[in-house]
């Protein structure tokens, strides 16, 4: 990857993501647009009558907050062996995002893990940016101190156009790790493909993996996924994104969904 994404804004993920960014651009020499939204909040938005008299003192207010956050990254970033550069745009988040991502090689934003309680709590971006975007989202957990890209990888594979797509676009910070675990749950009957053709793709890159075709005894394929990340203990992990509604709720099958929550390492998704 020689250009990424960080997506900058005031929350508890805000150093996670800044850590991961700065990792990733010394280890691959790619260069950060780090991209700031200012958009309204929903219920001053919906608000049509009590929200447009608060709305100019909260949109001040934002802009102050969005003010303080650019001088503290553009100060740390100063202090870092990075290239980077700085933009600024107003309106929805997720669509200001997609379209400041249009020529990167992936976005970071942080991995949920739980519901968002407080303005404090990084939003829920990961979700809707992998499903809309065509570029890989990089989702980093809130309390992560680093992104190990040269460590221990882990490919999620299932034969699926998804996890084709997270697979190909993962290939450059797979050049880059240490260690390639393909993983695969067996699952009988649902996905008709040869388990080789990943370390095949890999190998043509001049990656070398390891093949583990993981039981599922019973489990949920997620359970399952889980259990290998507990085993292999990868420092990063690649899966495909999977969905079908624009509903936020079900915009995910239960496995990306149950990953998202549940994984507690950077996952590299795509659509």
């Amino acid at each position: 990857m020689k250009s990424v994404l960080l997506h900058i804004h005031e929350d508890r993920g805000a150093e996670s993501r800044l850590q991961a960014a700065c990792d990733l651009a010394r280890a691959s020499g790619a260069h950060i647009h780090c991209v700031q939204v200012t958009a309204m909040p929903d219920f001053v938005a919906a608000d049509m009558y009590g929200g447009a008299s608060m709305a100019p003192a909260m949109m001040a207010e934002l802009y102050d907050i969005d003010e303080k956050a650019r001088m503290r990254v553009e100060d740390r970033l100063r202090r870092e062996d990075v290239s980077w550069d700085w933009r600024h745009v107003e309106g929805d988040v997720v669509h200001g995002l997609l379209s400041a991502a249009a020529l990167t090689d992936g976005m970071i934003v942080t991995l949920p893990s739980g519901p968002r309680r407080e303005f404090a709590d990084p939003l829920h971006l990961a979700a809707d940016l992998a499903l809309a975007g065509r570029v890989p989202v990089i989702a980093v957990p809130q309390e992560a101190k680093s992104f190990p890209v040269t460590g221990r990888a882990l490919v999620a594979w299932e034969g699926s156009q998804e996890a084709s797509a997270a697979l190909r676009l993962s290939v450059p910070l797979l050049k880059l790790a240490e260690e390639v675990h393909v993983v695969t749950v067996e699952e009988a009957g649902k996905y008709p493909f040869p388990a080789t053709d990943a370390p095949e793709y890999l190998a043509r890159h001049g990656i070398k993996c390891q093949l583990h075709t993981w039981p599922q005894d019973g489990r949920t394929i997620d359970a399952s996924l889980k259990a290998a990340i507990g085993v292999l203990k990868p420092d990063w992990m690649a899966m495909g994104a999977f969905g079908h509604s624009r509903l936020r709720e079900m915009i995910f099958g239960g496995v990306t969904r149950a990953m998202l929550r549940e994984a507690h390492v950077p996952l590299l998704l795509a659509h």
